[in-house]
């Protein structure tokens, strides 16, 4: 998963910090029993000791060497029995002394070669949801969207009512949600303000960052300034570099922003790097498609409405039903 460099830094830094706790921990474990029972630290100093004597002899030359390696042999397991003796009368497991890595995987480095283990994974994934938590009001959630707002009756220009669409809308992001992989579809919500846009596109990055998916949700003002903010502040890549990696952007209110050429050329790159390396989006806006064609470049446009799958929101602002 393409997580932003920012939710990968601090993932890194709680994986660093939880591991010195751990070692530290395991230190000072090692300290009280040392304490209480010195023998056991004698015995484990010699075993070190002899482990490096094992090595040395093993590289030495002359006849005596496998007189050597026996005599060192039968003293590490005179050693190990009586260190076995002393752990067995003080009631104490091996692990007390030697606890088991950090992690069984990775040994607390995060990584597995070149792969990232499964505890760096989890830690970004919480490090997102936090990101994502400080952008949502925490109360996007699927169970809480509310049908019954929407008109039953037909809409001329469709033939269907707007809760009859609505439902459509609805089941396609639950199933979008539940179903997410990386090469989904893109998703363009589209409707006037107030119908759910914002409410169901937050309910979907939820969902999929909970399957453990990278997941950008930003305004467009915001994607827009990010991009300025590189441009004339110099290395700050990681702002606009989440936009172009993540598995789902998520961009919000989009036509609300201030059009420029510089806007235009972010939003062009933004929609068709994505679209190249099959990485889904979700832009909700509250132009129709005319105005979409005559506010933004024919590429722009052509891409948004051909190449993302519209979802229609029809009814009556809910905002001020409420």
């Amino acid at each position: 998963m393409a997580y932003s460099e920012g939710v990968l830094q601090r993932a890194r830094l709680r994986l660093a910090q939880e591991k010195a706790q751990y070692d530290s921990e395991a230190e000072a474990r090692r300290a009280q029993i040392y304490s209480a029972y010195p023998r056991l630290r004698e015995i484990d100093q010699a075993l070190r000791k002899s482990m490096a004597a094992a090595v040395a002899t093993a590289f030495r030359q002359g006849d005596d060497v496998p007189q050597a390696m026996e005599a060192i042999k039968k003293e590490n397991l005179a050693l190990q029995r009586e260190r076995e003796w002393l752990l067995e009368a003080a009631d104490l497991d091996e692990a007390a002394l030697e606890p088991p890595p950090f992690c069984p995987h990775c040994g607390g480095s995060g990584y597995v070669g070149a792969v990232m283990c499964e505890c760096l994974q989890e830690l970004c994934r919480q490090e997102q949801k936090k990101e994502l938590s400080s952008l949502l009001s925490g109360k996007e959630n699927f169970d809480g969207f509310r049908l019954d707002y929407y008109p039953t009756e037909p809409d001329p220009s469709l033939g269907v009512s707007p809760r009859q669409l609505m439902e459509r809308t609805f089941r396609r992001c639950k199933r979008y949600a539940r179903e997410f992989r990386l090469g989904a579809p893109s998703l363009l919500f589209s409707g006037g303000p107030g119908l759910g846009k914002t409410f169901l596109s937050a309910c979907i990055a939820r969902a999929v960052a909970d399957s453990g998916f990278s997941v950008v949700y930003d305004t467009a003002g915001q994607l827009f300034d990010d991009f300025e903010a590189v441009k004339f502040g110099g290395d700050q890549r990681d702002l606009t570099q989440k936009y172009l990696n993540c598995d789902l952007l998520i961009v919000d209110d989009l036509g609300t922003e201030m059009t420029t050429q510089f806007t235009q050329s972010v939003l062009y790159r933004v929609i068709n790097d994505r679209l190249l390396q099959n990485r889904p989006m979700i832009v909700s806006t509250n132009l129709s498609d005319s105005a979409l064609r005559q506010r933004y470049s024919p590429a722009i446009a052509s891409r948004l409405l051909g190449a993302f799958e519209i979802c229609l929101f029809l009814g009556q602002d809910i905002r001020l039903m409420r």
